[in-house]
């Protein structure tokens, strides 16, 4: 059966409609830079200093000009935006401007804060929607891990109050958490597939975002050109940024034990050791048949919430071309011995669905973590299935050939020992 565009709720249709005259009018302004760098400055009271106000000195203004101008271009030419995705993805930009300006304020008043130190990380990667969420989410039960919340890294400044209490009445939480929900009132069914919230773990995309170097908007928005500038762009930037994110939220409650995750750095391998030579990194497999046709259905709905222009089989299509490349580069690394062996661990979502006690502790075990087995039990105990419903989806409504992308996987497949999975592929 063909995929079909979530229902929207009466509201949604109003607005896409024209009839909500504010919102819509905020909605038709152009998405152009200094326009919306202006308006940045005007809402946290900043006088008009140019583009270096967004810039330091690991951050400089070409950095931020040229991936900025190729999203907006994007947007305003491809993406084919209702208006209420005009009007989130204005918000969305005018945060992220924001958060920016905020962050090199920081960093100039606190120069010191480079000095925080970020040890032993643990890495949550692999493709989407293969158990990454849930093994993070599993992971920053644990007490000796600290894992970034929602409203951390889309607001981390300030720096988060020490004191337990004061840190869990931020107002930047409730702020936040609208901002994440928001998409999920704007269509239904993507609450079965992935759930957002101000105090929920959060992934690390959202920091790489103020560099504006971020698949938060291939995944958003149809942006064929800019998708094809980021894939061959040096990544090194938005580690950084990642990085000085992490030391500010750290800053006044000291180091931390960070638990992270993102499917994005299972391209960006080399960079992340590059920024965090002693990273640990959990890399997660799965059927990519399977793969391919649950993160179709992800993207898909997530750019329905932005525009009536959805195309699924292309969707579909272009994920797989990525990752083929994206398999195979890895297991090219892997054979060449181009990463740090001892600072990776591989499991298969199979084995974690059999038994994810065992999964968890090989991983500790490799990476000399300790583990409390019976609290880990208790967390797993306590997990109820998802209220929102199945994720529905098929490999079968992607147009695809499934013998020919199983041949051109095969390789992978093969050289992590990742089993097909049936039914759904």
């Amino acid at each position: 059966m063909a995929w079909r565009p979530p229902e929207r709720p009466e509201w949604v249709r109003a607005i896409n409609a024209g009839e909500v005259t504010p919102l819509c009018e905020e909605a038709e302004l152009p998405l152009e830079r200094e326009a919306l760098l202006g308006e940045a400055r005007a809402r946290l009271g900043v006088a008009d200093g140019g583009v270096a106000d967004f810039c330091g000195e690991e951050f400089d203004a070409d950095g931020l000009v040229e991936p900025l101008d190729r999203v907006l271009r994007a947007l305003e030419s491809e993406a084919e935006l209702t208006l209420i995705g005009r009007w989130m993805t204005r918000r969305y930009l005018l945060r992220l401007l924001e958060v920016r300006l905020q962050l090199m304020a920081y960093l100039r008043a606190d120069p010191g804060v480079r000095d925080e130190p970020i040890e032993r990380p643990l890495f949550v990667a692999g493709a989407p929607r293969t158990g990454t969420t849930i093994l993070y989410e599993l992971l920053a039960d644990d007490p000796a891990l600290r894992a970034p919340l929602g409203w951390e890294l889309l607001r981390p400044v300030p720096s988060p109050d020490p004191d337990p209490a004061r840190r869990a009445a931020d107002p930047r939480i409730a702020l936040v958490d609208r901002e994440l929900v928001l998409p999920q009132t704007v269509v239904s069914g993507l609450l079965a597939m992935h759930v957002y919230g101000g105090s929920k773990p959060k992934e690390c995309v959202s920091a790489m975002s103020f560099t504006f170097l971020s698949e938060e908007f291939t995944a958003r928005y149809h942006v064929p050109s800019y998708e094809s500038w980021l894939e061959r762009c040096d990544m090194t930037p938005a580690y950084r940024m990642h990085r000085l994110v992490l030391q500010i939220l750290q800053r006044r409650s000291g180091a931390a034990a960070w638990l992270l995750k993102s499917p994005v750095h299972l391209r960006s391998l080399t960079t992340l050791f590059e920024v965090y030579p002693d990273a640990q990194v959990a890399i997660t497999h799965r059927d990519p048949l399977t793969v391919l046709a649950s993160l179709t259905s992800l993207i898909a709905t997530l750019r329905w919430a932005h525009s009536d222009a959805v195309d699924f089989e292309s969707i579909g299509a272009a994920h797989a071309r990525k990752y083929r490349r994206i398999f195979d580069d890895l297991v090219g690394r892997c054979e060449r011995k181009q990463l740090p062996e001892a600072q990776l661990h591989h499991s298969r979502y199979a084995d974690f669905q059999r038994d994810p006690i065992a999964v968890v502790r090989d991983l500790f075990h490799r990476f000399g973590r300790p583990l409390d087995e019976m609290r880990l039990a208790s967390v797993l105990a306590s997990r109820a299935r998802s209220e929102h419903g199945p994720h529905e989806y098929s490999f079968a409504d992607l147009g695809l050939d499934a013998e020919a992308e199983r041949s051109q996987l095969h390789r992978y497949q093969s050289f992590f020992a990742v089993p097909p999975e049936r039914g759904r592929s």
